[in-house]
């Protein structure tokens, strides 16, 4: 075999492993983009149900940077007494959540950054606003490791 055919070969079976691994991580990021949508929908589910614990699984402990209103929560626990003292009393004050237009940017194998907008609907301070979220892999599950909201009172219907 000439050296001109090897080459030709070599560079073919390059290109060949080349788009099987290109196609493999893409098949592997679209995975970790369903498996992030599925824990956001987790959350609100179990916000919706009034089950906090539950909402707060989606978040690392206790590690969670939270930053809410021009502050930092405390950590994780620090986050889920706020949402038990702020909005547990009832289902009015809890209200309806629902994240929506949720755009993932994969960082990383193990990073990824998530922007959406949410609504929180209750009677009383009904509020929207865009969350933030900086979401690690972490023992092959995907976590809130930092989550930045901005939100605005929507103003009551007169």
């Amino acid at each position: 075999m000439s050296s001109r055919l090897r080459t030709i070969l070599t560079v073919i079976a390059l290109a060949l492993m080349a788009s099987s691994v290109s196609a493999a991580a893409a098949t592997s990021e679209e995975a970790d983009k369903e498996a992030i949508l599925a824990l956001i929908g987790r959350m609100e589910a179990a916000w919706n149900r009034g089950d906090f614990r539950g909402y707060m699984e989606g978040f690392a402990n206790p590690d969670v940077v939270f930053v809410s209103r021009g502050e930092f929560q405390k950590d994780w626990q620090g986050t889920l007494d706020h949402y038990i003292r702020d909005y547990g009393a009832s289902e009015a004050t809890r209200g309806r959540l629902r994240f929506f237009d949720i755009r993932i940017e994969m960082l990383a194998p193990d990073a990824a950054q998530l922007i959406s907008r949410y609504q929180l609907v209750r009677p009383q301070n009904p509020q929207d606003g865009i969350n933030t979220r900086l979401m690690r892999k972490r023992d092959g599950q995907w976590v809130i490791a930092l989550n930045h909201v901005s939100s605005r009172e929507v103003p009551d219907d007169p």
